[in-house]
């Protein structure tokens, strides 16, 4: 997008960025797709002891981003405004604090970061990355879904096709797959526990299909 200028009888062409913050404003209330779901109350009410702990990660920042890692100056440009340098190594991906960083493809990111900070953090890649690249913000498509405990395995087994034995899919391995007929992309956060990047219009019923697969272990819902 651009705008254009008039000066005198020429007229110039300035390229502009359109940056936008998804957050809503003070009077407005932000919902995630399991808003719905009213999970706060489920948790209060439901059961303690489980195989399987769900939490919805909600209302997070979420941006893609497709550069040229091999790049010296967007690598470092990168580097500096999250803190952790971009992971090259294909299906890996790095946290520092609160931002973590995902592999996607060689040239493709999924950055993860508070809501509050996307919006700075869009912002702050417009105005310093040199070079041709790509940025999109995608947290208002998208959600994270937390599944841990002793099943949590038990349930991706039945979810989706990918070896999640401990020698095929360690601690930070990240995969961009099929899950219960949708898609997710599915990091290992810990030797019991996992995260699901899922598109928004199917979180109702991914929602649904872990509670069903989880169902002969029980589920344990936190807020």
């Amino acid at each position: 997008m651009s705008d254009v200028k008039a000066t005198g009888a020429e007229a110039t062409s300035v390229p502009t960025k359109v940056v936008m913050n998804q957050l809503p404003g003070a009077g407005i209330v932000g919902q995630s797709p399991l808003h719905h779901a009213d999970l706060e109350t489920v948790a209060k009410n439901g059961p303690k002891q489980g195989g399987v702990k769900f939490k919805e990660q909600k209302l997070m920042g979420l941006l893609t981003l497709r550069c040229n890692a091999q790049n010296p100056e967007q690598a470092a440009v990168a580097e500096k405004l999250l803190g952790v340098a971009l992971p090259t190594t294909p299906l890996t991906s790095v946290e520092k604090g609160d931002t973590s960083v995902r592999w996607i493809s060689p040239d493709e990111w999924l950055i993860v970061v508070p809501g509050n900070k996307a919006f700075a953090l869009e912002s702050a890649f417009f105005a310093d990355m040199p070079g041709h690249y790509s940025l999109v913000n995608v947290s208002g498509g998208t959600t994270i879904y937390q599944l841990s405990g002793a099943n949590v395995k038990d349930v991706l087994k039945k979810s989706t096709p990918v070896d999640i034995h401990d020698s095929e899919f360690p601690v930070g391995k990240v995969v961009s797959t099929v899950f219960a007929k949708s898609s997710a992309v599915i990091r290992r956060t810990g030797e019991q526990s996992f995260e699901l990047v899922v598109r928004r219009s199917f979180a109702d019923y991914l929602w649904l299909w872990i509670q069903d697969a989880s169902r002969e272990f029980g589920l344990v819902v936190e807020a």
